[in-house]
């Protein structure tokens, strides 16, 4: 699986982190920037880069991280198909994997610590779609997401 990272220069240090966890996990990792805490990224520019990655197909799934995730993750879901969610700790992480068949997940660096965050990713990655009853939902998201993008 490949897998796309991107963050702003508030959370380059855990970015980096969590990406190398993956690779240890054996995903193969694409790194969208930014790469350096001194050079200032607006994190809707990173959020749209990974969103329009994944929805080319160039990556599988992506982990966005900004100062709170919030709007990275806000950002990326603007982008027709992603489906980011912020999450905080590892049940939410596994749950919108489970149910919402989420293909990006964000989280803070102001949140969340470097240990916890790849508990929640490991969560994310670890879980699969459950489709069944959740498939209807993320269909009826998918509606609203085909209305609005005209």
């Amino acid at each position: 699986m490949k897998v796309g990272f991107g963050c702003d220069h508030a959370a380059v240090e855990l970015k980096n982190a969590l990406l190398e966890h993956l690779k240890e996990r054996g995903y193969e990792c694409v790194d969208f920037g930014s790469y350096a805490p001194e050079d200032k990224v607006d994190y809707p520019v990173i959020g749209q880069k990974v969103g329009e990655a994944l929805v080319a197909g160039e990556i599988d799934k992506g982990v966005l991280v900004c100062g709170t995730g919030i709007g990275i993750s806000i950002s990326a879901n603007k982008v027709p198909g992603v489906r980011a969610a912020v999450c905080s700790e590892p049940y939410s992480a596994k749950l919108t994997a489970m149910h919402n068949d989420a293909n990006i997940i964000a989280m803070g660096a102001r949140v969340v610590g470097v240990e916890l965050a790849k508990m929640i990713v490991d969560s994310f990655f670890d879980a699969e779609f459950e489709g069944g009853r959740h498939q209807r939902r993320v269909d009826l998201i998918k509606d609203i997401e085909a209305k609005y993008s005209k």
